[in-house]
């Protein structure tokens, strides 16, 4: 299957892409789902005085602020409807799946099959509506006693400030699991991911911008930016390489005698990514690191002076910020992929089917050795995942650039535009094969 796509991103032309309605509509949709989302990024919370706010985030936008404002495509810096972006329903997600794994109910519901994939979801909404509820509410304490020398930033603090932060975030955060669910079923796939990735690259621009700007007027050594470019090229290709790479195990079928016919016999492969897990443990180890940390670096100023240290020891580059963030992605990446790989299954699957891989007996055998490769596997793509992350991030907070096209922004940016052109491609092989298909039919009925 992966050939047959290949050949055909290689033989595409434009008149094979113009013939594709379905894929043009979808590639339509999405794309006026994203611009419908950043402009939501732009509507501000009532009672907030962009002034103020504007002079607070410049403080603090230098940390962890900053990375959570790339995220959300800087509407945590401007504080508007869609401030807390996604970020909610993917910590929701994140403790979904941990309840299915340790618990037998939730795990019995999962394996229903399609209902119980719709009641999980139905779950999920309600624990977002929870979380939200309880994000937005700290963020609206916090806003109330932020300050600088020009004012307050919010205008008429109160009870009706809090409830009308907490029903526009709550909103907002809906509003987005909403849409990303439209790109998922109606666009072009990876709904969720395609909002965090058009707000990441919503920032380049203006992020190259400044950093070329830094140059211009000597803050920044010439030679530290082109480093910094060639940094981020090595990185996205060592990204491409590292995405692509697999292990691909040989399944031998054995012969069978059909009358006086012998079929079977033939051989294929099964493979195993060296990152099964992809984007997921960079985002979930974000989504659960940067929201306590920004509501303390909300508060700190005004809260107690332990909060101030512990802003300070979790800040950018600091060791207990990387240490943590390294351990959130090494056991994810685990997590997820104990998630979307189950050796049991796939062993249970190839003895049904009569297929066995060389040297080893199925059944118990085979889980087993499946379960080896894989940890082994994914030993060096938590590694590769760490490496990526955290690399840019000591720069950064060593050099103190302003370019937070850091090493978790690469990668998302990198895999998502990978997992769109294979959904696109997908798309334009399934439009040939019902052409075929049409063709086939038509001169069944003229012969």
């Amino acid at each position: 299957m992966s050939s047959a796509a290949e050949q055909l991103a290689a033989n595409m032309n434009f008149g094979a892409f113009s013939k594709a309605t379905e894929l043009k509509k979808r590639i339509w949709f999405t794309l006026g789902a994203l611009i419908v989302y950043r402009l939501g990024t732009y509507i501000p919370l009532p009672g907030i005085d962009p002034v103020v706010l504007q002079d607070i985030f410049s403080q603090q936008a230098g940390g962890i602020l900053g990375m959570f404002d790339m995220f959300s495509g800087g509407a945590l810096g401007r504080m508007t409807i869609f401030a807390l972006n996604i970020m909610p329903y993917i910590s929701a997600s994140i403790i979904m799946q941990l309840m299915t794994s340790v618990s037998p109910k939730m795990a019995a519901l999962k394996k229903e099959g399609e209902s119980g994939r719709k009641l999980i979801n139905q779950y999920t909404r309600y624990l977002t509506v929870l979380i939200t509820t309880m994000q937005a509410y700290g963020i609206s304490v916090g806003l109330e006693g932020m300050n600088s020398s020009v004012g307050s930033a919010v205008i008429d603090p109160g009870v009706f400030f809090r409830f009308t932060t907490v029903v526009t975030l709550v909103g907002g955060t809906m509003f987005l699991m909403w849409l990303g669910e439209q790109i998922t079923a109606r666009g072009i796939g990876n709904g969720i991911s395609l909002i965090i990735f058009s707000g990441i690259v919503a920032n380049l621009p203006s992020a190259i911008a400044g950093t070329l700007e830094l140059g211009r007027t000597g803050a920044l050594s010439s030679l530290l930016i082109i480093a910094l470019i060639i940094m981020s090229v090595g990185v996205i290709f060592f990204i491409i390489f590292m995405e692509r790479a697999q292990r691909r195990l040989i399944v031998q079928y054995p012969k069978r005698q059909q009358g006086n016919k012998m079929s079977g016999g033939e051989s294929s492969h099964l493979p195993l990514k060296l990152n099964t897990a992809g984007v997921i443990p960079p985002i979930f180890a974000s989504s659960i690191l940067l929201m306590p940390i920004t509501i303390i670096g909300f508060s700190a100023g005004s809260g107690p002076e332990w909060l101030s240290t512990v802003a300070a020891l979790l800040g950018r580059g600091q060791p207990l910020y990387l240490a943590i963030y390294v351990s959130l992605i090494v056991f994810f990446a685990f997590f997820y992929t104990a998630v979307v790989f189950n050796p049991e299954d796939t062993a249970d699957n190839l003895k049904k089917h009569g297929g066995f891989i060389p040297g080893i007996r199925p059944g118990k055998n085979t889980s087993q050795y499946l379960d080896k490769v894989l940890t082994r596997l994914t030993v060096v793509g938590a590694a590769y995942l760490a490496v990526v992350c955290l690399l840019p991030e000591i720069l950064i907070s060593r050099f103190s650039v302003p370019f937070y096209f850091g090493g978790t922004s690469l990668l998302i940016v990198v895999t998502v535009t990978m997992d769109t052109v294979s959904q696109v491609q997908s798309h334009l092989l399934a439009h040939q094969y019902e052409g075929l298909i049409k063709k086939s039919k038509l001169k069944g009925k003229r012969g």
